[in-house]
């Protein structure tokens, strides 16, 4: 147990340069880390998601993103306190990038596992690339009329602690002009949201997956278990939500 409260600790001890902790609680295997805008619920292992009404949104984390994507969860924290870089959309110019760039950039900048799906934009703001979107192949919904097209998007991520405000409506609009879609699907991580600030931009929810089973097998995440394996848990996430643009 010891072990894993190091890494707790100097979580919150890197957090705290960035945004205020209020405080930290032990609750069986929970700890509960206050801020002035989230309660931040992180989970030992074997402990189940903790569903309770709250008095501020929640972000729930696995000990095992903490000890492997400790940076990329700050940035993302930070980026939800309104803390990091402020870039416009207006300031950025969009281009078409390649699979390696791609995959590259989300290794470095996504909690969750690259993929390169079949398009992929991103924004540069004076030369660099500080946000990236990337779509699946159009998929043809017959029950929706002919020629009904949908799309994916199956990754959206900035650089770093960078906040490209405006940025995903940018980035879809260019895809919408290039291949015309009838609709643009994606998911939210409920883990992180209870609801969804896509909606701001169009989307709809129109679902909910329910929540995903991983494997944590000497500290790394897998959606299957090695049949050798013999030291691992299992973390059950909150799901995903269904999302919807429609044109």
């Amino acid at each position: 147990m010891d072990f894993y409260l190091k890494y707790i600790y100097d979580f919150i001890a890197d957090l705290e340069q960035y945004v205020v902790v209020i405080g930290v609680k032990e609750q069986e295997g929970l700890y509960i880390v206050e801020t002035d805008k989230f309660f931040i619920f992180i989970y030992l292992p074997d402990i189940i998601r903790l569903e309770r009404d709250q008095s501020k949104p929640v972000i729930h984390l696995d000990i095992d993103l903490i000890i492997q994507s400790k940076a990329k969860i700050i940035n993302r924290i930070c980026g939800l306190h309104g803390k990091g870089s402020r870039i416009y959309a207006r300031q950025t110019v969009v281009a078409r990038i390649d699979k390696k760039i791609t995959m590259s950039f989300q290794e470095e900048h996504h909690l969750q596992t690259a993929m390169p799906g079949k398009y992929r934009y991103g924004l540069y703001y004076q030369g660099e690339l500080v946000s990236i979107a990337v779509f699946s192949g159009g998929r043809l919904m017959r029950n929706e009329g002919e020629g009904y097209r949908s799309f994916e998007l199956i990754r959206f991520c900035h650089k770093g602690n960078v906040l490209v405000v405006g940025g995903l409506s940018k980035l879809i609009k260019a895809f919408v002009k290039d291949f015309n879609p009838q609709d643009i699907m994606t998911y939210a991580d409920l883990d992180w949201t209870n609801d969804s600030s896509l909606t701001t931009i169009g989307f709809n929810i129109v679902g909910r997956l329910e929540p995903q089973v991983y494997y944590i097998e000497d500290g790394v995440r897998t959606k299957e278990l090695c049949s050798a394996a013999s030291n691992y848990y299992i973390v059950n996430n909150r799901g995903s939500l269904k999302l919807k643009l429609k044109f």
